[in-house]
């Protein structure tokens, strides 16, 4: 389907359409935009249509598909909600790959050509959709994202912000699903060379992907060099550490020690905590590697840790997905925004 033909609902689209707001949360799995009414509270915002496309990462796919695929997901949630473009208040979106001020603007101005009735249009990294997820749209504090991958960010809130790792498997972003997993996986042919102790990781994933001999991992490892692929073992590292196994633990452990530097980092840099590091500040937690389950505890051992150098860390699982915080976000901000009389997302 054309970037036009996208469109096409607009023009069936019910004049009387409320007014709102889209956030977005795009990656290099997939995108994700939720339309808002902008007469929703900020503690219950009310989604009236939603739609998923592909990775939206243009360090992943290139610009064209990544802006294909974001456009698709906008697109998609304002027909599912019967609105056109006239009616969008803002837009917010954090994407993955949008790392520097040229990534902002390269992603605003796009945006501003898709949305030239919007005034209010905002661009962030995901990490930052992350964060508004557990403060309702709020930039202050620190968020903790751990999947695949893993980063850390944060806002002051006079504006000032900052962000540790993020700079992807290649470049050290340890207690990542992909460096616990690696790990794990480099433990178990360790064992099997005799370089190293008899692990249960051993008979635990190779029964997990199917394979017979150690050997296996080898082919299974390199054919497909994904690194999500490698991550997914997260899950079996965890049950090991919970019955026990001292290769699994220590991979899990390394990885809260890298995690709470990263938090640490950002905390320090930002002074969140005070000059007495003792100020309450939120830390918001978020991504698949530190879902709960009833195995290891990966979120209670890193605020664990944290609270010994920032006693008054505040610990902030959200209510609601990080999609629906760029839309509280674009909400808070474009308020910002009017009551400055500031017309231009860039400057706000």
């Amino acid at each position: 389907m054309g970037s036009m033909e996208l469109w096409d609902f607009e023009n069936l689209a019910d004049g009387r359409a409320p007014r709102v707001v889209l956030g977005v949360d795009g990656g290099s799995t997939s995108t994700l935009c939720v339309c808002v009414n902008a007469n929703s509270s900020k503690e219950s915002p009310k989604v009236i249509g939603r739609a998923v496309a592909g990775c939206s990462n243009r360090n992943s796919v290139g610009d064209e598909l990544a802006n294909a695929a974001l456009e698709l997901a906008l697109a998609g949630a304002l027909k599912n909600a019967g609105v056109p473009r006239s009616s969008v208040q803002a837009v917010c979106v954090g994407i993955s790959g949008v790392d520097t001020r040229d990534d902002e603007e390269r992603m605003l101005s796009w945006l501003r050509q898709l949305f030239p009735r919007t005034s209010h249009i905002f661009a962030y990294n995901d990490a930052v959709a992350a964060l508004a997820s557990g403060t309702l749209g709020k930039l202050h504090g620190c968020v903790l994202v751990v999947g695949t991958g893993t980063i850390a960010y944060g806002f002051t809130s006079d504006g000032r912000k900052t962000r540790c790792s993020g700079y992807g498997p290649l470049l050290g972003d340890q207690g990542s699903g992909f460096a616990i997993a690696s790990q794990a996986l480099a433990s178990v042919t360790r064992a099997h060379d005799g370089r190293g102790p008899p692990t249960a990781l051993s008979g635990a994933i190779l029964k997990h992907l199917h394979l017979k001999h150690v050997d296996d991992l080898i082919s299974w490892a390199y054919t497909d060099s994904s690194w999500a692929r490698v991550a997914a073992l997260v899950p079996v590292v965890k049950a090991c550490a919970a019955a026990g196994d001292f290769a699994a633990q220590e991979a899990l452990n390394f990885a809260v020690q890298e995690l709470s530097l990263s938090v640490n980092s950002v905390v320090t840099r930002l002074g969140l905590a005070g000059e007495d590091g003792k100020k309450p500040f939120p830390l918001v937690l978020v991504g698949g590697v530190l879902e709960k389950n009833d195995s290891f505890d990966l979120v209670s051992a890193i605020v664990h840790c944290v609270c010994a150098s920032f006693p008054g860390v505040e610990a902030i699982r959200p209510q609601v997905e990080p999609a629906v915080g760029a839309a509280l976000l674009a909400l808070r901000q474009s308020s910002v925004a009017t009551c400055n009389g500031d017309m231009s997302a860039a400057e706000v």
